[in-house]
């Protein structure tokens, strides 16, 4: 038998091929185990972020580690969901003159819009906070949109929820009111309020009128959270008794009362209360020239069929959340 030296020369070089493939083989599978030796299983897989409930929820209520936690910054313990022209932005700026509370200024609108950004993004948007103190924000349109309560829940299962509503009448003229500032010329109040004036047929899905029908949309947060988790912030008593409603959010959110009366004073001409001492100043501050403008006049006969086309939904709204509100 003829050694491998005296073999041809094309069966050598052949031989020296195997022998160079073998050996790169064996590096890449060495190299392969000692990655997968030093990194965990994805559990789920990467469809699972998007399409199991359970994993996503792990992922959102994990302890932080890392840049998140030496940056300050938390999730929210607490959310003002709701509702536009209900009196949030006043509730938030009232809050934030409490010393445990740490309050996004701006609606970053995470749980509605920008879902798709990740909750690296959302949590960079939170302002920094120490170490027990409460980080909330407040985006009124949370309440209306079909998909936050789930997405919410995912994040937290014990989140803390508050709703500021006000008599959906009232309410929808204030929403219309803005509009009309940012969009001059559109149609009258009672032509867009209705499918038809002359048969009364009122358009419930115009969004000014959809908003107020509070009890079709909290009955989707109930799908997720428990009554308990809820506050809801009567719009009209956070006018004419800021402390006393501000006491109660004080309460529902465990922090010691902090926000009485000595801080409100009320401003005859914007209607509303104001701060006498806001957070960072020493002069009275009243909330910005988009809130109190003048609401237009509409036809009494409009608003009569608004008030009994919300009747219904009202009392049934007031049998869910315990409360009466009292919107006559």
């Amino acid at each position: 038998m003829a050694t491998f030296s005296n073999a041809p020369l094309d069966l050598r070089r052949l031989l020296q091929r195997l022998v160079i493939m073998l050996s790169f083989s064996t590096i890449c599978a060495s190299i392969l185990y000692l990655l997968l030796g030093r990194c965990e299983p994805d559990a789920g897989g990467s469809s699972g972020w998007n399409n199991n409930k359970t994993a996503r929820r792990e992922i959102f209520s994990a302890p932080d580690s890392g840049d998140a936690n030496s940056s300050g910054k938390e999730l929210p313990h607490a959310l003002i969901i709701g509702v536009k022209k209900g009196g949030t932005r006043a509730l938030l700026e009232f809050l934030r003159l409490h010393p445990d509370i740490r309050a996004l200024g701006a609606e970053p609108h995470f749980f509605d819009r920008h879902y798709a950004r990740g909750l690296g993004w959302y949590r960079s948007m939170m302002p920094k906070a120490l170490n027990g103190q409460m980080v909330m924000e407040k985006t009124p349109r949370y309440f209306v949109t079909p998909e936050t309560p789930g997405r919410i829940h995912a994040m937290s299962r014990d989140i803390k929820l508050m709703v500021v509503v006000r008599d959906p009448v009232t309410r929808a003229v204030s929403d219309y009111t803005q509009i009309t500032s940012k969009t001059p010329g559109i149609p009258s109040f009672e032509s867009l309020a209705f499918k038809n004036r002359s048969t009364g047929h009122i358009d419930s899905l115009w969004s000014p009128l959809y908003i107020g029908l509070y009890a079709r949309h909290l009955q989707r947060w109930l799908a997720y959270f428990p009554l308990s988790q809820m506050h809801f912030v009567h719009g009209e008593r956070l006018i004419s008794d800021p402390a006393g409603e501000l006491g109660r959010v004080q309460d529902f959110l465990g922090l010691q009362r902090i926000i009485t009366d000595k801080h409100f004073y009320f401003n005859k001409t914007k209607g509303f209360p104001c701060l006498k001492k806001p957070e960072g100043g020493s002069k009275p501050h009243c909330l910005g020239k988009t809130k109190g403008r003048t609401h237009p006049r509409i036809d009494p006969e409009v608003i009569q069929k608004l008030r009994e086309f919300y009747l219904p939904h009202n009392l049934k709204f007031y049998q869910m959340a315990g409360m009466d509100f009292g919107w006559q």
